[in-house]
């Protein structure tokens, strides 16, 4: 009779300690998720268009494939003064993106125009606007490469040209 009590107890704790796991498991999902859903649309929008080749997780200027947000950011910040302008320039380069048209020369003559992507205007809008009001999360080495590189904040100088 001891032992079957004993195997009765010895069961039910296991049973209610895999059932907190579960739930302390399961809260900790539902609370990622209700961050995810917490973040603005722009933001969603960046990462899951715009991080596959702009990414912030290289580990040196040598592995990138585009240049980062960051950098995107702050070209486009020297040469349109309005969210307005800022947000038009982003969305007619992505929506169309020629050499001709490039404002990153520097980049474009590394990387090549960026590939001709499928996106929804309205998206291109949400996510330009969110670079222009938020602070843009930056590689690790984007930096110290931007002062070594860029310290006058004028890029390097070949695409400095104005928008019509």
């Amino acid at each position: 009779m001891k032992t079957l009590l004993m195997k009765t107890v010895v069961l039910l704790l296991i049973f209610s300690s895999c059932k907190k796991q579960d739930e302390t498991k399961l809260e900790t999902d539902l609370a990622s998720a209700t961050e995810i859903n917490k973040a603005p649309e722009g933001l969603k929008l960046m990462k899951q268009n715009c991080y596959a080749c702009h990414s912030v997780t290289t580990k040196s200027h040598d592995e990138i494939i585009a240049p980062p947000m960051i950098a995107v950011k702050k070209r486009y910040l020297m040469q349109y003064n309005s969210k307005e302008d800022f947000v038009n320039a982003i969305v007619a380069y992505s929506s169309d993106p020629k050499a001709e048209n490039a404002l990153m020369i520097g980049a474009v003559n590394k990387f090549n125009p960026m590939p001709k992507q499928n996106f929804k205007e309205n998206d291109l809008k949400k996510i330009a606007s969110y670079i222009y009001d938020n602070q843009i999360e930056a590689p690790k080495w984007f930096q110290n490469h931007f002062q070594q590189n860029h310290g006058n904040g004028q890029g390097m100088g070949n695409g400095n040209k104005k928008a019509n």
